[in-house]
């Protein structure tokens, strides 16, 4: 829980962590378990910054219950830099299909364009990307490289309820997820998956790492132009340690995972975001139309709800009362406008019940 002097973060990135985590790492800063170091200051490659990588390998695998064919990488370069390195190691110049579903898979299909033939497989824009695609719609290209969807739209608030199952439509192509918004709020069926990648600054730490998930047939596809830095191969082969990784990042998202452990696992993080959504969701529902979110119901994000005043007029006030009811980074993004309020797994309940009741004062004052 949230102390009474915190504020709450309802920014989409970098986003709030654990108040606990925070804690250990201010405690730890100077002197690592009596190593005489802060974390920041050791070598990637000496024993004690090696232990905390693999704990934090352990638990991430574990959390999520990833198969020993899969090889956890972690990189740098955040969900934007895996737009170019997802096409350098998997595309071999050939066909990328994308569904289009928001703001970033759109980016994912123009970067796929500079090193593959990318197509969008099907849109959501023509109802201003407020759905998913009926899979069964798909417009899917044999022989396709992979086809890349993003499992949850952090701008637009889209989420996909499951992972398509490409075999069942006939397709062979790996899938490759952008899963940047909510990872560790879900379990994941890696039946389905054949690469799957989440920027750190949402879900898992600060910004500067991004965790891939890669199974091991697809790891030796790489393109010659692709940076040796960034090829899944070289990557794996040396344990995330080809070039000097993001340490700090590294352990703070450790320490994560290990809350995330401690309060019951990724089934518990799904009960708590279905649970603060579900509030927040409501309010919006029942304010007689004074807000409004947009996205088709079976699509609404459990992580990033975006919504509108009926009267934009209000925005400023609005903005202005909620910083001074200690709620913070509701403002839309600035493609979109209007508001957004990310209930990322470090949000306590208590948080989106403070939000639904500011929603709820303000609409009687300026309903």
């Amino acid at each position: 829980m949230s102390t009474p002097h915190r504020p709450f973060n309802f920014s989409a990135g970098p986003a709030v962590l654990p108040e606990e985590v925070l804690r250990q790492a201010a405690e730890e800063m100077l002197d690592w378990h009596g190593s005489g170091m802060s974390v920041m200051e050791m070598s990637h490659r000496g024993k004690e910054f090696i232990s905390i990588y693999e704990e934090a390998e352990r638990t991430v695998r574990s959390l999520l219950q990833v198969p020993s064919n899969f090889r956890i990488l972690f990189m740098q370069g955040g969900g934007l830099g895996e737009n170019a390195i997802v096409p350098m190691n998997l595309s071999r110049g050939g066909l990328v299909d994308v569904v289009v579903t928001g703001s970033w898979s759109q980016k994912s299909l123009k970067e796929a364009g500079k090193y593959a033939d990318a197509r969008a497989a099907a849109s959501n824009e023509g109802d201003g990307h407020h759905s998913v695609p009926a899979p069964a719609s798909w417009q899917l290209r044999e022989g396709a490289a992979y086809l890349h969807i993003c499992s949850n739209e952090t701008i637009h608030g889209v989420e996909y309820a499951e992972l398509p199952d490409l075999a069942a439509l006939g397709s062979t192509a790996p899938l490759v997820v952008d899963a940047s918004s909510h990872i560790l709020s879900r379990g994941i069926d890696w039946s389905r998956v054949g690469a799957l990648f989440a920027g750190a600054q949402k879900n898992i730490g600060p910004a500067g790492v991004t965790l891939v998930f890669v199974r091991e047939d697809l790891l030796d596809r790489a393109l010659p132009v692709c940076p040796s830095a960034f090829s899944y191969k070289l990557v794996a082969e040396n344990q995330s340690m080809f070039n000097t990784p993001p340490t700090y990042g590294i352990y703070i998202a450790g320490l994560v995972f290990q809350w995330i452990q401690r309060q019951g696992g990724v089934p518990e993080m799904e009960r708590r975001a279905i649970a603060r959504s579900a509030l927040v969701y409501d309010a919006l529902d029942h304010s007689d139309g004074f807000y409004r979110n947009p996205v088709a119901p079976a699509a609404r994000s459990r992580m990033n709800i975006p919504f509108f005043l009926a009267d934009e007029s209000l925005n400023d006030a609005f903005l202005a009362g909620a910083r001074e009811a200690g709620l913070l980074q509701l403002k839309g993004h600035k493609s979109v406008g209007g508001m957004r309020a990310s209930l990322y797994n470090a949000m306590p309940l208590a948080g989106a019940q403070a939000l639904v009741d500011y929603l709820q004062d303000f609409a009687r004052r300026h309903g």
